[in-house]
């Protein structure tokens, strides 16, 4: 008798049928689990799914599909400016396409509980943007099964192959703040980047200490910090940096909101910005220009990230094969008033 494990068993072809008789169901107990029905044993669903898997079964994508023509955008935390410019750029190719967008919130998580995706499937949408998220393989698996394609902006680690993905040149980024600080004369230059397991902020890391390495300057590990990409982590590291009797002369932080942070903690501690300290941000949010000193940045385009991230869910949702699976839009560095030559340099 032949195991779920041995790939000679899998129909070319399966149907409901095919996985009902493996998984010893009726035919309308695999629609149930299929369409994300909650009245289904746990065990029964967990039978229905191994065979989902194993016969790599996947449903027929509707050309018309009926009911709300919606995709669920999902943020592993949505709780920044940052957040709602990602919004926004969904919305602009969203709207006119007459798609409504489901928004979640995974509270910090990078992996989706199996509630929300239960959820998901009973609203059947017609695709998902994660954001600075991800699933797990069984997770991608079941979205697959049901012809649900999903697209990663920002991914938090390493995409797996196959997967599409929409992000930026981090490492660029990285490499053009520090530069710019270098060229202004300074050299204890020390980075905040973002949580340590987010894949772009290591590559900002990984552009700062490039830049550094080309002009010779050491890369001090007492400098080299990790926030949380919000204010409260700016605040805290930059208050421990600029307490310290060799503070940086220059400090990168890794979001314009850590900036924001490390600002006030300059204030606090009676430095000017940026005749005392230098501050380079990352995003080049619309609120950059408005505060005192207008903040050197690096501008990310996230509305661009992800209007390209719903133009390539909904290319998918069509039955179409995209021509990159993943695209890394260009960085730019924007001077403005909260960086300036070091004093005597």
């Amino acid at each position: 008798m032949s195991s779920m494990d041995d790939d000679a068993s899998v129909s070319p072809t399966p149907t409901i049928a095919t996985i009902a008789a493996e998984a010893g169901v009726s035919v309308p107990t695999v629609s149930k689990v299929l369409n994300g029905r909650p009245d289904v044993a746990a065990s029964t669903r967990a039978r229905v799914e191994a065979a989902l898997a194993h016969h790599r079964y996947q449903r027929r994508r509707s050309r018309t599909p009926s009911g709300p023509r919606l995709l669920d955008l999902v943020f592993h935390e949505l709780d920044s400016a940052w957040a709602v410019e990602i919004i926004k750029g969904v919305e602009q190719v969203a709207g006119p396409a007459r798609v409504g967008v489901v928004l979640s919130d995974l509270g910090g998580a990078h992996r989706p509980r199996q509630e929300w995706l239960d959820d998901l499937l009973a609203r059947r949408p017609l695709g998902v943007i994660l954001v600075m998220s991800d699933l797990e393989p069984a997770q991608r698996r079941q979205l697959e099964s049901r012809a649900i394609p999903f697209v990663v902006v920002d991914t938090a680690g390493e995409p797996p192959a196959g997967i599409p993905t929409v992000g930026s040149q981090n490492w660029n980024g990285g490499l053009a703040a520090t530069r710019h600080l270098l060229g202004l004369g300074h050299r204890r230059i020390a980075v905040i980047a973002g949580p340590s397991d987010v894949l772009c902020s290591r590559a900002r890391i990984d552009g700062y200490r490039t830049a550094l390495d080309e002009v010779g300057a050491p890369v001090d590990p007492e400098l080299v910090r990790h926030g949380d990409f919000f204010v409260q982590g700016g605040y805290q590291h930059g208050l421990d940096l600029l307490k310290r009797p060799d503070r940086p002369t220059a400090i990168f932080a890794g979001s314009d909101l850590q900036a924001l942070g490390v600002i006030r903690a300059a204030r606090e501690l009676g430095l000017r910005v940026p005749e005392d300290l230098s501050v380079v941000g990352y995003d080049d949010l619309p609120l950059t220009e408005w505060i005192g000193p207008p903040l050197t940045t690096i501008r990310q385009p996230l509305r661009e990230m992800a209007g390209t991230a719903t133009r390539m869910v909904l290319s998918l949702a069509r039955g179409e094969t995209p021509t990159n699976q993943r695209i890394d839009l260009a960085t730019e560095l924007i001077v403005r008033e909260s960086t300036s030559r070091l004093r005597d340099a």
